[in-house]
């Protein structure tokens, strides 16, 4: 069975939110799920000292070149992370399929994915809609100081 994730980060990939910020937006994330009828295995919140890859997993299975219209395998991306870690000290990378350099949040791919220095992630979460909605996802901006993007990913 696949683990599934919902990740929240700061719309500016640099930013992070205070440690008591980053405690209330936790919380508020965690009482989403606290209803009987729904589970979830583990709500945290994690900084990162560089801008990191926050990615879809298995959802992701198509990447387009931001220059050439291209397609990009997949496991090219995964071997990047693989070889490189997840934290990235640089966007810009050469593309295999015209060789341009490129920055990777300029790519094309078919599940939204993002890059940040923070996320709140939420590890199988299950309620009838286990993505948050437009209301829930401005509560946790407004708890962080700082707009967010939802990142949903199967591992």
């Amino acid at each position: 069975m696949s683990d599934g994730y919902v990740r929240l980060i700061p719309t500016d990939r640099e930013w992070q939110p205070t440690l008591e910020h980053a405690a209330a937006a936790t919380a508020y994330v965690t009482q989403l799920f606290s209803r009987p009828e729904d589970d979830v295995e583990e709500v945290e919140h994690e900084f990162y000292d560089q801008v990191t890859l926050i990615d879809a997993g298995e959802n992701t299975t198509r990447i387009s070149c931001s220059n050439c219209d291209g397609d990009i395998d997949v496991q090219w991306l995964n071997d990047l992370v693989e070889e490189n870690g997840e934290s990235i000290g640089s966007l810009d990378v050469s593309v295999p399929c015209c060789g341009s350099v490129v920055a990777l949040d300029s790519l094309r791919y078919d599940w939204p994915i993002g890059f940040a220095r923070f996320e709140v992630s939420v590890m199988n979460p299950v309620r009838a809609k286990y993505e948050l909605d437009a209301q829930e996802l401005d509560a946790v901006a407004a708890l962080l100081g700082h707009p967010v993007a939802q990142i949903l990913a199967h591992y």
